[in-house]
């Protein structure tokens, strides 16, 4: 009987880890579109939809809660031009919680990066983004969502 505790226990307490995690990612719904603006220049907009009364901390987060970062995988037809920019309606707030001023997303934001093709390829972006969401009750742990973009052609 004691063996089966302790074999149960550990189980249960990732079990229930796991569910903790996979909480953020389901409060944030991404989707992701490449735009030309030029010969060979794509706008590529990942854009966030925040559920309920969660919020995203921007890539200027702060001190405190995890920024939204974003990495992306090497791709020698792709070339990276210039930093992610979000565009959306950013809240300025001192959090208590933190004891700092945050900077974060209600409902949605669009984060725009601007990538030149090396040639006349079809090719796509991919990497990963981690990002926090928190309420006025609760933060709930990071997530990485993987990005995949079709582009060129």
């Amino acid at each position: 009987m004691i063996s089966m505790k302790k074999t149960l226990f550990p189980l249960v307490l990732l079990t229930i880890g796991n569910v903790v995690l996979a909480q953020s990612s389901k409060e944030v719904h991404w989707s992701y579109t490449a735009k030309k603006i030029a010969d060979k220049t794509y706008e590529i907009h990942m854009t966030a939809t925040i559920n309920g009364d969660y919020h995203m901390y921007s890539q200027k987060g702060g001190e405190g809660p995890v920024s939204t970062s974003f990495t992306f995988t090497k791709n020698p037809l792709i070339a990276i031009a210039g930093p992610v920019k979000e565009s959306g309606k950013m809240v300025k707030k001192f959090e208590e919680a933190f004891k700092s001023e945050v900077h974060y997303y209600e409902k949605t934001v669009d984060f725009i990066q601007t990538i030149k093709l090396k040639g006349n390829a079809k090719t796509n972006l991919s990497g990963k983004v981690e990002f926090m969401v928190c309420n006025d009750r609760q933060c709930l742990p990071p997530a990485d969502v993987d990005i995949n973009v079709n582009i060129g052609g």
